[in-house]
């Protein structure tokens, strides 16, 4: 199986038939971008001074380095993406980003904006931060630094920045919420056996 690299600009096309559960990596722009910078688009109305139709933004605060050049990727571990779910459905309409990285899973909302707009979901393994900050090839510009490190918009060149597992696909499909429901059908059964060999649990 061929590895399959994501190049911006993305395209609907591009990701049509990428499924949940499917292995990715992303090569071009992409761009931090979390909690607070969600909350001046959404609820403060501001428009976003970085450019992320059909790139990619991650969910995460770096750690940075400046250097005689400009700035340097030291470590870049995704943060909870569950914090952006309340901004997220509207975020995607209104910057027509295409792929949203981040840790763990996202609710009803992104699976929406998905579907609605043609975009991704995808989780990169944790424990990687260090690893993915020698993807990222050049920090090419910074936005919104009043917000300190962590929150500022760091605009990145990255190559095959990854692996990244696609949580919710552009049907809105979301795999988190289809293994809940597995291992809630699981889960009875799985605790009767443990219980009748563990006996001082019940």
């Amino acid at each position: 199986m061929s590895k399959k690299v994501l190049t911006t600009p993305i395209s609907a096309d591009d990701i049509k038939d990428l499924k949940v559960g499917d292995i990715i990596y992303l090569t071009g722009r992409m761009v931090t971008c979390r909690d607070v910078a969600h909350r001046r688009v959404i609820e403060e109305g501001l428009e976003l001074p970085v450019d992320v139709k059909d790139k990619a933004i991650l969910h995460a605060g770096p750690i940075i380095q400046e250097t005689e050049d400009g700035y340097e990727m030291v470590s870049v571990g995704p943060t909870t993406s569950m914090r952006m779910e309340k901004f997220e459905e509207e975020f995607i309409k209104e910057t027509g980003v295409r792929v949203i990285i981040g840790k763990g899973g996202m609710g009803e909302g992104t699976a929406r904006g998905c579907r609605d707009n043609k975009a991704i979901h995808v989780v990169i393994p944790a424990g990687n931060a260090v690893w993915a900050a020698t993807r990222v090839k050049k920090i090419v510009d910074a936005q919104w630094k009043d917000l300190g490190m962590p929150e500022t918009l760091w605009v990145c060149d990255v190559e095959e920045f990854g692996p990244l597992i696609v949580s919710i696909d552009s049907e809105g499909n979301n795999i988190f919420e289809i293994n809940k429901v597995e291992y809630n059908k699981r889960k009875d059964k799985v605790y009767e056996d443990i219980i009748e060999n563990v006996h001082y649990i019940k």
